[in-house]
């Protein structure tokens, strides 16, 4: 597992220069390891490598992962598309959600929190490019899931999410994240408190902290390949 803390050393710093670069305070950015598809060995090894925030995109995988792996203190964030019927278990078990992006979900999500547990960290995904195939709100409704988001009791709502397309180039790639960052500041204009821009993953996190992302999620570059 050693390549699991040379990898995490490498992305700690790539973060660190691409701050610096950037003006930016060494605390600015969250890394949250996505590790769906990686054994739970795996997972306790990014751990003791001193990884908190892990992200996992499937609901029926990751349960087993927090049952065997629940004496860690690990920071679970649900980074995936949410089906309705998996909302439950998203709201009892994870800390953070980055990935609401209609009203019934965020909705669900509220009613199922468990009042034990404190409001549960919610991003709204955008489809930054009305992509079809992909998960997230358009532009023009995001500001009023906003606005019902805040509004629900067991939710905090903390920011925006969003995945540029796989083949845009890098100019492309910046220009959907500064798209990002200035409906964030649309919100924060309107009286919604969005402190959080989670964008940027293993191939282009460090544009995304040139554009101001505060939260990045990184798979590959951590874990290596995928597997079960």
């Amino acid at each position: 597992m050693t390549e699991i803390t040379e990898h995490l050393a490498d992305i700690r710093g790539r973060v660190a220069s691409a701050l610096e670069r950037a003006g930016r305070d060494r605390d600015d950015v969250m890394i949250v390891a996505v590790s769906k598809q990686q054994s739970v060995e795996r997972i306790a090894a990014a751990h003791r490598a001193g990884q908190i925030h892990f992200g996992e995109s499937y609901v029926q995988e990751a349960l087993p992962k927090m049952d065997v792996l629940k004496e860690l203190p690990i920071v679970w964030h649900y980074v995936g598309p949410i089906q309705a019927n998996k909302t439950r278990a998203i709201a009892e078990r994870f800390q953070w959600v980055h990935s609401v992006d209609r009203a019934r979900i965020a909705e669900r999500l509220s009613a199922q929190r468990p009042y034990h547990a404190p409001p549960l960290n919610v991003l709204l995904q955008v489809n930054l490019a009305a992509e079809p195939q992909k998960a997230g709100a358009p532009r023009e409704q995001v500001a009023e899931l906003a606005t019902l988001a805040r509004t629900l009791p067991r939710l905090a709502l903390r920011g925006l999410m969003g995945i540029p397309p796989a083949d845009a180039s890098r100019e492309d790639t910046a220009l959907y994240f500064e798209g990002l960052r200035a409906l964030t500041r649309e919100l924060n204009r309107s009286g919604v408190v969005a402190d959080t821009l989670s964008m940027g993953m293993s191939g282009d996190f460090e544009t995304a902290i040139a554009c101001g992302s505060t939260c990045v999620r990184i798979g590959t570059a951590i874990f290596g390949e995928r597997r079960a």
